[in-house]
């Protein structure tokens, strides 16, 4: 399936779970205050803008957001908080639709750079950001780390996830760097409802030279927005990206 296919008005109904998961404020507050930080006085754009998780609240800090996003549907619940004026956005693919004016910070959250399931379309990522960077802008991206060392040989799924009523897991697809995250969820009878989406794994240092390719340079890497260290156990990773100037 195409992305904006995935992400249909059933996806975007369901995406927003205010107070929990990625929604809590203990993810959302360090997010939204560092890219306030990095932001400073400029303007940000944020990749993949989705419902508005991210840029509502930066949005309410006083720092001016535009978007882009593929899902008409997940634009339509964006709209249902904040207005265009507010948060103006583009419909069409990051790796290539251009919003008007020039930003300090271009961000994108939360793994969505793997939605770009080619090494070609998520360089053209990097280098779409780089042209709506003003000079000494920044692109930031969060990801997680592939987690290949849980895949003894001749496995090819990982459960990173259980609860009551919800089993989460990815199959991998090593030749082509491809994983597929499988949200099943569940109650006391026999049916149950799954969710796929399909992901290209990219690994830091392959990131780093995306970034070479499109003019940035590494600033920073950390293990969460928190600003804590990254090491060989960490399980994903911020990672700040800056233009020449």
């Amino acid at each position: 399936m195409r992305q904006e296919e995935i992400w249909d008005a059933e996806a975007a109904r369901r995406y927003d779970t205010p107070g929990t998961g990625m929604f809590a404020p203990d993810v959302l507050g360090p997010t939204v205050d560092r890219l306030a930080a990095l932001a400073g006085d400029g303007r940000a754009l944020e990749f993949a803008v989705g419902t508005g998780r991210v840029a509502v609240p930066l949005a309410e800090r006083g720092v001016p957001v535009s978007g882009i996003e593929l899902s008409v549907p997940m634009v339509e619940r964006l709209r249902t908080k904040v207005d265009a004026a507010t948060i103006p956005v583009v419909v069409g693919d990051m790796a290539s639709a251009t919003v008007p004016g020039e930003f300090s910070l271009v961000y994108l959250v939360y793994n969505t750079v793997a939605n770009l399931l080619s090494q070609a379309e998520q360089v053209a990522c990097f280098r779409n950001a780089a042209r709506h960077l003003r000079p000494g802008g920044r692109f930031v991206i969060e990801l997680w780390v592939p987690e290949l060392r849980q895949l003894p040989p001749g496995r090819q799924a990982t459960v990173w996830h259980t609860e009551n009523g919800y089993i989460g897991l990815d199959t991998y697809d090593v030749l082509r760097q491809r994983v597929v995250s499988h949200h099943v969820r569940f109650g006391a009878g026999r049916e149950a409802q799954i969710f796929r989406t399909p992901h290209r794994y990219v690994w830091p240092s392959e990131l780093d030279l995306m970034g070479e390719l499109a003019g940035f340079a590494l600033e920073s890497r950390h293990a969460d927005w928190t600003g804590a260290e990254f090491t060989g156990e960490s399980r994903s990773h911020v990672s700040v990206y800056r233009l020449p100037g």
